[in-house]
């Protein structure tokens, strides 16, 4: 277990004026998770309205992808596509605070796990389940549902804030096994190894280094991280997706049957497997997905101009 974060302290500094706000604006938000789901969902929508309004920068780049990704949709379908995923933008800031601060009995009223067996099946062989997941907005409060049905392993961003680092640690360790700076690669080829559920997200754009270029919807040279297959080959883990998903009464966690091609494909073959397969996940739900995200920032040619410029 020596592999896991050591968990941030609480210090006295942490009661001084500096930290003032950060205390105001949570408490506020514990406040605001004790209303009646029902309200919270109203908020959620107002917060997207008012995030639509503040973040002009982050709703150009979700119709940007959005474009790239439905070309053959209507503009008013893609603008219905935006405004949707504004919502559950706004809806994930009161998310978060539900999977930190709800109580296990309000978790489980509205959160299910769809295809655990899958995962179960591999466990029950003593070995590692390499889920796959995807970067949608209710990612968060998902894990809490998971945790409460299986506890995983995950990667940890420390948070720049130290006192939000304290409380976001403390709130997902409610969900999580145990979980292992983003960074530490060796910790999560040990953690699969062990025979652990590890969640890892293969979704974003990392960069040039470690990526080659496969299609992702309607853009075909989209980077995309190989760090992936390698934790695939490195481990005797089976790779399988994993996303999660609104419901008419909250959350849904669900557990795709595993991808064992990713074992032997090689990389080109591999990621544009995989990227196939998260369109088609995505496609289930694309209003939940994390549009706002520059996906298609690194280019194959580092002078070719962005994508995202005007």
């Amino acid at each position: 277990m020596s592999v896991a974060i050591t968990p941030p302290k609480f210090k006295l500094a942490f009661l001084g004026p500096k930290f003032w706000p950060v205390w105001i604006s949570m408490s506020l938000l514990y406040i605001v998770t004790w209303l009646p789901f029902p309200v919270i969902r109203v908020l959620g929508r107002g917060a997207g309205v008012l995030l639509g309004a503040l973040a002009k920068s982050r709703v150009k780049v979700a119709r940007k992808n959005i474009s790239l990704c439905f070309p053959n949709l209507s503009q008013a379908e893609q603008d219905k596509l935006v405004k949707d995923n504004l919502y559950r933008a706004g809806m994930g800031l009161f998310e978060t605070a539900m999977g930190w601060w709800w109580p296990d009995w309000r978790v489980r009223k509205h959160g299910e796990v769809e295809g655990l067996e899958h995962a179960k099946a591999v466990l029950a062989q003593h070995k590692g389940v390499f889920g796959m997941a995807l970067h949608n907005m209710n990612l968060e409060f998902a894990c809490r549902v998971l945790g409460l049905s299986y506890p995983s392993v995950a990667f940890y961003r420390k948070h720049n804030n130290p006192l939000m680092d304290y409380l976001q640690y403390r709130g997902r360790a409610r969900s999580n096994k145990y979980m292992i700076h983003k960074r530490n690669a060796r910790a999560l080829l040990a953690a699969l190894d062990e025979g652990e559920l590890c969640l890892y997200l293969p979704d974003q754009d990392y960069g040039r280094n470690q990526s080659i270029f496969v299609p992702f919807y309607g853009v075909k040279e989209t980077a995309t991280t190989t760090a992936t297959l390698m934790f695939i080959r490195r481990t005797d883990s089976i790779p399988l997706m994993v996303t999660s998903q609104y419901t008419d009464t909250g959350y849904k966690v669900k557990f795709y049957p595993p991808l064992m091609a990713l074992k032997e494909l090689d990389d080109e073959a591999g990621l544009t497997l995989l990227n196939a397969k998260i369109e088609t996940i995505i496609d289930e739900q694309p209003d939940s997905y994390l549009w706002m995200h520059k996906r298609f920032k690194t280019r194959p040619d580092p002078e070719a101009p962005s994508l995202y410029k005007d």
